[in-house]
């Protein structure tokens, strides 16, 4: 598989503290507390910089961003990924829009920034984060008086999204460990980590505060193809926080809780239905049947933004599909003979009823469903 580079990002090879981040109190403690070198998303001297997933673990290189449509393909290109960290990319990427309407006409700007906001979210239709943090944008784009520089507004809204994704996941991180009742070893899919989200990470968070409290001895990360996530990131992040892990293939996940190897399989989510029911990536669902047949328990984490209240079951969210030469090819070699063709969705969905506990910054969910997630945003809004 070949990962085309974003030509528009200038790159920077060396790791970069956020050093411009420009929050002040908690907020910027928040944000400070979990600068790490797996960082993904700093907005620095005025510009947006993305650690460029797709050549991890192998290299460490921030591309910088001035533009939102270069920010719209970054996300396309998976530059960056993972729901949360994908709106709060978003979010910035408005700021970005905002700063070139307004100097282009500021009489005009606010009839032409509408298409920018298309293309952001066209960019990646599963993950519901995106449109969530376009809409909290467009409500400080309307706020914003006629004839003022909806720069700083926009740029304040979103270092509240990045600063409130981090607590979030921190909270997550808490309510989940708090689940596992004794020292075990657990599984998970993709990388729901730090680099998929502003910080700290989702699933990833769980890992790491449930490690931290001796409740989790070992980590059992899927490789998951085609784009390798776990093998390149999910085992960087666990190595790189001193936490073990062993790398198995996706098809080796069920052997291993036959095996009596888990107790836990721990997973984020790029949209939740308000039905309870998944999307998360391909190979999650086949994850909960198996855990759900070998008596492992299943805990989706996943920050109350990613609940889309709009789908009311998972057969309303729409499943992204990528191009047929991810599969076919591997390191830009084609594997599969000519002739033959590849189906390559992104995202499955799993049942609500497969779901054991879907953690929240809310709170935890156990058997989620309609009623049960109802509740979950009244008490978020509360």
């Amino acid at each position: 598989m070949t990962d085309p580079m974003v030509g528009k990002g200038s790159a920077d090879a060396q790791p970069t503290a956020p050093d411009d981040i420009g929050m002040r109190g908690g907020v910027q403690s928040a944000v400070e507390a979990a600068v790490s070198p797996v960082s993904a998303i700093v907005w620095r001297h005025g510009a947006l910089e993305l650690l460029d997933q797709r050549v991890l673990p192998h290299a460490s290189t921030r591309l910088r961003y001035s533009e939102c449509g270069e920010v719209a393909d970054a996300i396309r290109e998976m530059v960056v990924r993972g729901a949360p960290a994908i709106g709060v990319a978003a979010a910035y990427a408005v700021v970005l829009a905002a700063r070139r309407r307004f100097a282009d006409d500021p009489a005009t700007w606010r009839d032409h920034i509408d298409a920018d906001l298309d293309r952001l979210a066209a960019s990646r239709p599963t993950a519901v984060n995106l449109a969530w943090a376009l809409d909290r944008m467009q409500e400080t784009m309307d706020a914003v008086a006629a004839g003022a520089d909806p720069e700083p507004a926009l740029l304040e809204a979103a270092r509240a999204m990045h600063a409130e994704d981090i607590a979030a996941n921190r909270r997550m991180g808490e309510l989940g460990a708090a689940l596992i009742e004794s020292r075990c070893e657990v599984l998970t899919h993709c990388n729901a980590g730090a680099l998929a989200t502003a910080g700290y990470g989702t699933a990833l968070g769980v890992v790491r505060a449930a490690h931290a409290a001796g409740r989790i001895a070992h980590v059992y990360a899927g490789e998951t193809r085609p784009w390798l996530q776990g093998a390149r990131l999910t085992a960087y992040e666990m190595v790189e926080a001193g936490i073990p892990v062993t790398l198995i293939a996706d098809s080796a996940a069920s052997w291993a809780m036959r095996q009596g190897r888990v107790r836990w399989v721990i997973v984020g989510a790029d949209r939740v239905a308000a039905n309870g029911d998944v999307a998360n990536k391909i190979g999650t669902y086949s994850l909960a049947v198996s855990a759900r047949h070998h008596g492992v328990r299943f805990m989706v984490v996943a920050p109350t933004s990613t609940i889309d209240r709009h789908a009311a079951s998972g057969d309303d969210i729409p499943i992204e599909s990528r191009r047929s030469d991810e599969l076919l090819s591997h390191a830009g070699r084609r594997v599969a003979p000519d002739g033959a063709g590849a189906w390559n969705p992104v995202f499955d969905v799993t049942p609500a009823a497969l779901v054991d506990a879907l953690v929240t910054e809310h709170g935890v969910v156990e058997a989620p469903d309609r009623d049960r997630i109802a509740a979950l945003l009244a008490r978020a809004k509360s």
